[in-house]
């Protein structure tokens, strides 16, 4: 078991992410921290626009720097971007700092959460399925290597998975930072 400061979830577009971050957060008396929104925060720009103008590659440093920051305080559940796991130092602070939980979710769960959304970046092409695909192939093994625990989110709502969830946390991980 992983004693951490932070709860920590990991997880694909369409996982429940945000959604099941924000009930965990008030059952265990955590402060919520979406990393994206947070970034955006930070930069005064959209995620679709620091892609347009800076690349993945400069949306990933500044996801970085701003999960170490996060990361640095106590008490906080952070539901991270998709692949905030691609970069070795954000697995290591995400493993020291973090009781991870992976929440993953089959393709078709993941289309069906993510038809109507036009906002995340990878996803502005018209062969999402395919996309999806890859970008699971290549996170799959990274989300499992981080993670201390693993929920798996098909067919579930927001609430029931939270239930869920909280049972799983309630036996291996007490909300204080120490591993139960």
């Amino acid at each position: 078991m992983n004693p951490a400061p932070n709860l920590v979830l990991v997880g694909p577009m369409g996982a429940g992410k945000t959604s099941i971050g924000r009930r965990l957060a008030e059952r265990f008396g955590l402060s919520f921290v979406d990393a994206d929104h947070a970034i955006e925060q930070r930069t005064g720009a959209t995620i679709s626009a620091i892609f347009e103008h800076m690349g993945e590659s400069g949306f990933r440093e500044r996801e970085s720097a701003v999960l170490a920051e996060l990361l640095a305080g106590e008490a906080q559940l952070v539901a991270t971007g998709g692949g905030a796991v691609l970069d070795p130092g954000n697995r290591r602070l995400m493993q020291e700092r973090g009781f991870v939980v992976y929440l993953c979710a089959g393709l078709e769960s993941q289309l069906k959460r993510l038809a109507r959304d036009r906002s995340r970046p990878l996803l502005q092409r018209p062969d999402r399925e395919q996309v999806l695909r890859e970008l699971a192939r290549v996170r799959e093994p990274l989300y499992r290597e981080v993670a201390d625990l693993v929920m798996d989110t098909d067919g579930l709502t927001a609430a029931e998975a939270s239930s869920r969830l909280c049972l799983q946390l309630a036996e291996r991980w007490n909300g204080n930072g120490v591993a139960a």
